[in-house]
This record gives structure tokens, sequence and C-alpha cells, in this order.
């Protein structure tokens, strides 16, 4: 696998990327809402899939007001699994509960993946590398690179496809996918951006990104032989 980055190639470090260390801490949250049918199976596929040596992850289920038994699926995935955690937020919104999580995490890393684990999950450790190694500050999967295995129907690619030609055009922004659910970025990035972020709901992720660029962060995407 490879990386492309929309800042140019192999650029300088970012003075606030993390250093590569023996051991890299990552925050990884699931944000739910309602999703008692499917968060116990998507918790235990993230738990099988692991990580390289070197990598220790946290997964955080994020809570965005469930009224169904999600709240007592996630609070016993937390007791039954020491490195899952779970946070209940009393207000909808999936960027609320991002921002709310990432800004409250020690960890080196920060990242998400949506509860339906859309994207292949295997991502998370090059994501990892790319940042701990200072070659990214921010890295995100795209949906509109064909390596990548991620499952979604024909009307959703064509809307997205739109919306991200849309987002390079009005906000001269150079990533190419803004809204796929499976982003990572270092603590000191998060720190400095998220409380510049005013949406907490589904235009969170294009607004931190855009941010993050115009900061002068580099955010690498990724794409296969």
């Amino acid at each position: 696998m490879k990386y492309e980055s929309s800042a140019g190639s192999q650029p300088a470090a970012h003075p606030g990327s993390p250093s590569l260390r023996s051991t890299t801490t990552v925050d990884l949250v699931v944000p739910v809402y309602d999703e008692e049918a499917t968060l116990t199976s998507s918790v235990e596929t993230l738990l099988a899939a692991g990580t390289g040596p070197g990598i220790d992850v946290t997964i955080i289920i994020a809570d965005n007001a469930s009224t169904d038994k999600t709240p007592i699926i996630a609070a016993t995935l937390a007791a039954e699994h020491p490195n899952v955690e779970y946070v209940r937020l009393e207000q909808k919104g999936r960027g609320r509960a991002l921002s709310r999580v990432w800004q409250a995490s020690t960890a080196d890393i920060v990242a998400y993946t949506d509860v339906d684990l859309a994207t292949d999950i295997r991502v998370l450790e090059p994501m990892v590398e790319v940042i701990r190694s200072g070659l990214a500050d921010v890295a995100i999967a795209s949906r509109l690179h064909p390596g990548l295995e991620i499952e979604r129907g024909i009307r959703r690619e064509i809307i997205s496809r739109c919306y991200n030609r849309l987002l390079k055009l009005s906000l001269g922004v150079g990533f190419s996918d803004a809204q796929c659910g499976f982003k990572a970025m270092s603590n000191r990035a998060a720190q400095e951006l998220l409380p510049q972020v005013k949406d907490n709901e589904w235009f969170f992720d294009t607004e931190l990104l855009a941010r993050a660029e115009w900061a002068g962060y580099r955010i690498h995407e990724f794409d296969t032989d």
C-alpha cells in the first residue's frame, strides 16, 4: 500500500507530528446512535482485527443520545474488554461526539470509524504508521481510490463524487474524499483544530479537513498499487 498526499509528495514533517517511538497509543472512536443490532458484532470485529507491534488501541464507543438498548450493550462491552470504553452524550451529532472524545484524549493519535465498518478496518495500521513516522498529520481513507475495499451503492457513489468535486472548486482543497467514515490525526493537530470547528453534525468532517489543510497540516489519503 502506498500513500498519496493532497499537499504534495513527501513533505518535511510538521512540528506537531508525533515522533516514531516503541509504542504509540490510539483512541479509536466509534460514534453510535440506536445501534443495538450491530454494535456488539462491530466492536468484536474491531477487537479481532488487532494491529501491528507498537500500536496500543483503545476503542471508545461514543453514544449520541441513543434511545434503544445501545447504552446497555456499550456498557457491557466496556466492562468485558479492558481496551473498550463507553462515553454517553445526551445530544445527537457525530461531530459533537468526536469533538468531545478527541479533545479529552491523551492518546498520541485519535481516530474514528463508522459503526458499519464499511471501510476495510485494516487501513488503521498504515494510517497510524504514516502519522507517527512524521510523514503526515492527518490520514483519511478515500472511497474514490479504487484499491480500498469499501461497500457502497451507486447512488451514494455519484453523490459523493459530486460533493467532493464541489468542495475542490468552492474551498480550494486538495483532498479527494471528505466524508469517508475512517480518519485519524495526531493529538496535537486535533487539539488545535477542534475548537475552531463549528459544525457538530454531518459537515463536521469536511470542515475539520478544510481547516487542517488551510492551517498547513499534511493530509494523506490511501491508494493501492
